[in-house]
């Protein structure tokens, strides 16, 4: 009778490993790779740790031929806070991308949170509460139009949120005027890039709170676990009894949330909006998704490994731009890293199919 009760308590608990097992089942048969459970072998935890050892390299050869420059306090606490920004839609992508869905409109639902606040704020003379939850509002409808056209129609969500992300960049110039817009309230401002700890502004402290939140559901939460089974296996997913087009239309809404709420620091930092710069931010963003995906939880779109991505990227850029490399390094780096994280992650993901943990 208990043991009744407890299943009835919490039916989909009951299910996880179940789930677990036919997820490793289908890799192993589909790659010919045995599931091994243990990571504690020292290959392991190098390839875990590779991205931060990396990192650590790329500080000691830049601080070896640049010291004076780049080992300074302020140039780190400026990369730490000029791309917290970059940080959180890294961390908006992430969403979709664990459910096996691509969003390529983080970059314009970004610009238009931006754009809509400060046109609000400073054209129309709205308060700074309503216009960002306007803003943030934005990024909700967003998510949910994405979520609906691929789920209703089935067609692939890179086709989709293409087209949506193009549509959004036409309502961006047509609500700016294709100008942009300055005067955003300096309570924001304050709150975003003034107000500072430790020398670094506390947009990177909202970044590193959001990547806490994100990798405690991701690794405690039942909605993080069905997120991760979703884009493991949708089939398997959903014969197991999880709604899959549920969850897949919440990670497009909570995506495009968070890239909105992206949208909202970058009008603080900026205390502006440009209908066009915030685009610049989207191959970087995937670029730092998929490089965080080879460290920290191998094989799987993780935070912390994202929140890494991003600044060992920003790290070499910065670099070689006080070595004096032309400014068009950063297109090659970003360009360049994440067709090599792409790579990469595809092979840590056949070799560890087994990684659900």
């Amino acid at each position: 009778m208990n043991q009744i009760e407890e299943k009835t308590a919490d039916p989909f608990e009951a299910r996880l490993s179940a789930i677990e097992r036919r997820l490793i089942a289908i890799e192993a048969e589909r790659t010919g790779v045995r599931p091994v459970r243990s990571q504690r072998s020292t290959s392991a935890q190098i390839e875990r740790f590779g991205l931060v050892g990396a990192w650590i390299v790329v500080v000691i050869i830049f601080g070896a031929v640049v010291p004076e420059s780049f080992l300074s306090w302020l140039n780190f606490s400026t990369i730490f806070s000029s791309q917290a920004v970059l940080v959180v839609l890294t961390l908006g992508l992430l969403i979709p991308l664990t459910a096996g869905d691509f969003d390529l409109s983080v970059a314009s639902t970004l610009t238009l949170s931006s754009m809509s606040l400060t046109v609000l704020n400073a054209q129309h003379g709205w308060g700074i509460i309503p216009s960002v939850a306007v803003a943030l509002g934005c990024g909700v409808l967003i998510g949910f139009i994405n979520g609906a056209i691929v789920l209703y129609f089935r067609i692939h969500s890179l086709i989709v949120t293409l087209g949506v992300g193009t549509f959004i960049n036409g309502i961006i110039l047509w609500i700016s005027d294709s100008q942009t817009i300055a005067g955003v309230s300096f309570y924001l401002v304050n709150w975003v890039i003034v107000t500072r700890l430790f020398g670094i502004s506390l947009t990177f402290y909202y970044a590193l709170f959001l990547c806490l939140v994100i990798w405690y559901c991701f690794e405690y939460t039942t909605i993080g676990r069905r997120l991760l089974f979703v884009g493991r296996g949708r089939e398997v997913a959903r014969l197991s009894g999880i709604r899959v087009d549920r969850v897949r239309l919440g990670s497009f809404v909570v995506g495009s949330t968070i890239a909105a709420g992206a949208g909202v620091l970058y009008a603080g930092m900026t205390g502006s909006a440009d209908p066009t710069s915030g685009l610049s931010l989207l191959l970087p963003a995937f670029a730092a998704a998929f490089l965080g995906a080879t460290s920290i939880v191998p094989g799987r779109f993780n935070p912390w490994g994202s929140f890494l991505g991003v600044y060992f990227l920003v790290t070499g850029i910065t670099g070689l731009t006080m070595l004096g490399v032309d400014t068009l390094v950063q297109n090659l780096f970003y360009g360049g890293g994440l067709v090599i994280a792409v790579a990469l992650s595809q092979l840590v993901r056949r070799r560890q199919p087994q990684n659900f943990s």
